[in-house]
């Protein structure tokens, strides 16, 4: 599996992101449809700017390459120069493709992510500055998107509150939703990771017991996802590709904390979830999207199936159970199989159906999709299983 990924990346992925480069106006390209036509004045989304900063910090400081910190520096300079909000505080949701605001809004998700990108860039490039505007970001979190019980979702550009279309699905508009505090967790166990301050640090602690006692429900071993104000669940929603995620994330967040063993250990809950996900979810080698009602939706999506292969190795060193290891490489093998698009110039599909026919023909990169969850799962096969 480590060899067949070494190729795909650093062969593969990792180039089509660097022909993404826009060396004119700055930052990436924010759209290539499906048919492979690039959009060069499509607009730019920070979600998608903050990622590719992640991403090839990441690709640096695991494999080497100092051309790597070009193609960072290339999204952090965008960040300050077209995102960051310097008057107001926190990222803009998106750009012109020349920088100009688009759409100003100010979500809790889309902050969290650039609080991700500029950490990793951080440890890789050791900026002083990416930490300081990453710092700034947080404290931004803390003091404008958040009330005494957790973390709220969408804000106008000054921090008025607005409705949450960004990060609502399924006929519901949620004022809290699961995935939003776990890439809040995400960002702030990588923030931690390479500033050890003790801020953040009880934060984390905070949404630790909000995933414990506000999201997990036990009696049907999996998160809820979309909730109001006072976390009653909205919909009957069961995301596999989410469950599986914050399995491995949660523990990895327990790990960089050093909170094993201790009353923020949440290994019970992520066994519950990896053996929930494999049990009654996972289909041989591959995961679908997710149940609603019990209906299955049976759409393959990419990064569902990255995260299927980290959780699942997560699962096999957690239990030492070689099901969950052999789950990892068929998954693995259906990515190489049905989602990599092996026409020149593209990367991967968004998703393929059932019959793993790529019918829905989303676009290959948008703001969405991105080099995040298929480039962390290749960083972290190497992390837990190179030599």
């Amino acid at each position: 599996m480590l060899e067949t990924m070494k190729r795909e990346f650093e062969g593969h992925v990792i180039p089509f992101w660097k022909n993404m480069i826009d060396r004119e106006n700055g930052g990436y390209y924010g759209l290539l449809d499906f048919d492979l036509v690039l959009d060069k004045k499509a607009k730019k989304g920070c979600i998608l700017n903050s990622r590719i900063l992640w991403f090839f910090s990441n690709a640096y400081m695991t494999l080497k390459d100092e051309s790597y910190l070009e193609y960072a520096k290339q999204s952090f300079d965008f960040l300050k120069k077209a995102f960051y909000d310097y008057e107001n505080g926190g990222v803009f949701w998106s750009v012109t493709y020349d920088g100009k605001p688009e759409e100003d809004l100010k979500h809790t998700y889309n902050l969290a992510f650039a609080i991700y990108g500029l950490a990793s860039y951080y440890d890789a490039a050791k900026d002083e500055e990416a930490l300081e505007i990453a710092m700034c970001i947080f404290r931004t979190i803390e003091d404008r998107c958040r009330d005494a019980e957790g973390y709220l979702e969408a804000f106008t550009r000054t921090f008025g509150t607005m409705s949450n279309e960004k990060l609502s699905e399924n006929g519901v508009m949620a004022t809290r939703t699961m995935n939003t505090l776990l890439h809040v967790m995400e960002a702030y166990t990588e923030l931690y990771r390479v500033n050890s301050d003790e801020e953040v640090k009880e934060r984390l602690w905070e949404i630790l017991d909000i995933f414990r006692n506000k999201i997990f429900n036990p009696a049907k071993e999996r998160m809820e996802v979309f909730f109001d104000k006072d976390y009653n669940s909205l919909i009957d929603l069961h995301s596999f590709g989410h469950d599986i995620e914050t399995a491995w994330l949660i523990d990895r967040t327990v790990e960089v904390l050093r909170a094993e063993g201790t009353k923020y250990d949440m290994s019970d809950i992520t066994g519950i979830l990896t053996e929930k996900i494999y049990r009654d979810c996972f289909k041989t080698d591959r995961l679908p999207a997710e149940s609603e009602k019990g209906v299955v939706d049976e759409t393959l999506v990419w990064w569902v199936q990255c995260e299927t292969v980290v959780g699942f190795i997560n699962g096999y060193q957690k239990t030492g159970d070689k099901k969950y290891l052999e789950a990892a490489e068929k998954t693995w093998d259906f990515i190489m199989k049905y989602l990599v698009d092996e026409r020149e110039g593209s990367e991967w599909y968004s998703d393929v159906n059932k019959d793993c026919v790529p019918e829905s023909r989303k676009p290959i990169a948008d703001e969405w999709t991105c080099p995040y969850h298929n480039g962390r799962m290749y960083f972290e096969v190497i992390r837990r299983m190179g030599e």
